[in-house]
């Protein structure tokens, strides 16, 4: 288990390192604005829901559930996560080229944001389908070949994941990019990439994986996952209202926290950053109370954080306030954002445990829902919200959900 978290680790320190190089690429064919903003953030969120969906789905219907293929099926999509870095960038300028040079696309534009928003789909979803799809695969081969861990398996491999995401966030804003370049620092990322593909692959040839067969580790955890995964639609609903919520806000943030930043590019990554680490901070509670904690107390923290996530929602309009001093622009974003990203990051895996119960179909599921709503926040708060409202009105309305549920 502890390989998978490393890997994990890995993956998630690529994937953002992807996200900030192809952000960056894309402004710079179609444009430095928030509508480009949410549409890259919807698009690639997309690309998780249906990617965790699908091989949600797909490790359900397969005959063959045996950890080993998993390992090989996860070993593929890293292998295509890493052609991203060759693929990406000419295809990104070949549609600023064509953007450029087509006829009745104003810049910034309803037709030209359509058009852009189109070809960053084109060009960055099969990616984006490949990184949704790591949570199930692995996830099956937890529960086919390490029955005792799998059912809270989700939040050990998402604070892996999203540890990974914060280092690849920082590493690419401050490091690899000022040093390497934007396409060096996408074939460094991809190398890594290749290694978690090749280390899977060798792994899922081993003999104690052949010799684990998907039907005997299917007994050992029916149990487990029968118990711990209820039905209904509360909990997927509450996933819904936890990443629309907090997408939408992001693009907010970004707005309200830009002219303390310094470029909107540099902004994202900063905002970006803070959201991840607090993100981290909750998920690391999560997993450590849930193991000290009785069943009834731990729900009840949880239900605690419910109540304050709508009032903490509200801190950004103190934090970007020009009045109030704070010691560095890293404070005032912490101090804005990080209390909410922390209690999102504690109620999300929590949400997936116990609605999969370790059953990587009903968690891809789970973590489909989720995306969706991060799909929809940024739209929402980029295209609806924000051209008819402040920054203060739309950070209430975006609270009242957390309030209501």
């Amino acid at each position: 288990m502890s390989l998978f978290f490393l890997f994990f680790l890995v993956s998630g320190f690529c994937s953002l390192v992807f996200q900030v190089v192809w952000l960056r690429l894309a402004m710079a064919q179609f444009g430095v604005t928030t509508p480009l903003v949410s549409i890259f953030l919807a698009v690639f969120m997309a690309g998780l829901a249906i990617g965790s969906w699908a091989a949600g789905r797909w490790t359900a219907a397969t005959p063959d559930r045996s950890p080993g293929r998993m390992l090989r099926a996860w070993a593929l999509v890293e292998l295509l996560l890493g052609l991203s870095a060759f693929v990406v960038p000419p295809a990104l300028e070949r549609g600023g080229e064509l953007l450029r040079g087509a006829a009745g696309s104003g810049w910034a534009s309803g037709s030209h944001y359509l058009a852009s928003g189109a070809w960053v789909t084109l060009v960055l979803l099969p990616f984006c389908l490949g990184m949704g799809a790591t949570f199930p695969l692995v996830m099956a081969a937890v529960r086919t070949g390490w029955a005792a861990r799998a059912g809270r398996s989700f939040s050990y491999l998402y604070v892996a994941n999203v540890a990974g995401a914060l280092l690849g966030t920082l590493a690419s804003a401050y490091l690899l990019i000022e040093n390497f370049g934007l396409r060096r620092t996408l074939i460094l990322a991809a190398g890594l990439n290749f290694t978690i593909a090749l280390v899977a692959g060798l792994r899922s040839l081993g003999r104690d994986l052949r010799q684990r067969t998907a039907e005997s580790a299917d007994d050992a955890t029916r149990q487990v996952a029968g118990e711990a995964a209820p039905g209904g639609f509360g909990l997927p609903l509450l996933l819904l209202t936890t990443g629309l919520v907090s997408m939408a806000m992001e693009v907010v943030w970004l707005r309200q926290f830009t002219p303390f930043l310094g470029t909107e590019v540099y902004a994202f990554a900063n905002v970006l950053a803070v959201y991840l680490a607090a993100t981290v901070a909750g998920a690391l509670a999560c997993r450590s109370l849930g193991r000290r904690l009785s069943p009834g107390r731990f729900r009840q923290v949880a239900a605690a954080l419910w109540v304050l996530a709508a009032p903490l929602a509200l801190l950004p309009l103190v934090g970007a306030d020009f009045s109030r001093a704070f010691p560095s622009p890293w404070l005032r974003v912490a101090f804005g954002i990080a209390p909410l990203c922390a209690a999102l990051g504690f109620l999300t895996p929590m949400l997936v445990d116990r609605w999969s119960g370790g059953d990587p179909r009903r968690a891809g599921a789970a973590y489909a829902v989720n995306a969706l709503g991060c799909i929809l926040g940024p739209l929402l708060a980029g295209f609806v919200l924000l051209p008819r409202a402040g920054a203060t009105a739309v950070l209430v309305l975006l609270a009242l959900p957390l309030a209501g549920a």
